[in-house]
């Protein structure tokens, strides 16, 4: 049974200055848009937030302008810079680096308003799926491809990385990701390590691509 209190219409908050009414519709839009997806109407958005229809328009013209807002806080601001040299490090062999993003990225993203909103905006269609996982591919799937290339003594290959080379490590990062689909989306109830989980994903991946296959007659 859905929790009564999320359909109540909330308190009106008064006297609040402009920049915290903003960031307050924002935070509250992430949950609503986690909640009820994109379709979810900014009326309703409002009624829970004890005020008027007018209000999130006068900070935010359109309710496309208020999912782009949305994204900004639920994505790029999670993104943490680091990821980006640690895929790079060859201190670390390929593997340990992977093993150290993941479980990072678990940790910052396995989160009931991301999963759900990420699954929404790609339902949707308002291209905010799109666009990050733009930014995954850019920044972990042809890193990783590339130095999964030079671990296999081709460095010097010239030739761009084949959609096949970078749908290796798509298998990886979906793996991970469904992890949270299963919890947030599908509600199973997952009493698990997270971080354990991860490590032995990684580990699994990079033992299959690594092994020889049997032997062909």
């Amino acid at each position: 049974m859905a929790d009564s209190t999320k359909t109540q219409t909330a308190p009106r908050r008064k006297n609040m200055r402009s920049a915290e009414r903003e960031k307050l519709i924002v935070t509250e839009a992430v949950r609503f848009f986690a909640e009820c997806g994109f379709e979810g109407k900014t009326r309703e958005l409002a009624k829970r937030m004890g005020v008027s229809h007018a209000v999130i328009y006068k900070h935010f013209e359109s309710k496309e302008a208020l999912i782009e807002r949305v994204y900004e806080h639920v994505y790029l601001k999670r993104w943490d810079p680091n990821w980006d040299s640690l895929v790079l490090d060859r201190s670390l062999s390929l593997q340990e680096r992977l093993t150290q993003f993941y479980i990072s990225y678990a940790d910052r993203v396995f989160e009931y308003d991301w999963v759900r909103i990420f699954v929404s905006s790609g339902l949707k269609s308002y291209g905010l799926t799109e666009r990050y996982l733009g930014i995954i591919r850019t920044k972990i799937i042809r890193p990783a491809a590339m130095e999964f290339r030079y671990d296999c003594g081709r460095a010097d290959d010239p030739s761009p990385l084949t959609e096949d080379e970078l749908e290796v490590f798509w298998g990886l990062h979906g793996a991970v990701f469904y992890i949270a689909i299963r919890k947030y989306v599908y509600g199973e109830p997952l009493e698990i390590d997270i971080k354990q989980v991860v490590a032995r994903t990684v580990r699994n991946f990079f033992k299959g691509i690594t092994e020889p296959g049997p032997a062909r007659p």
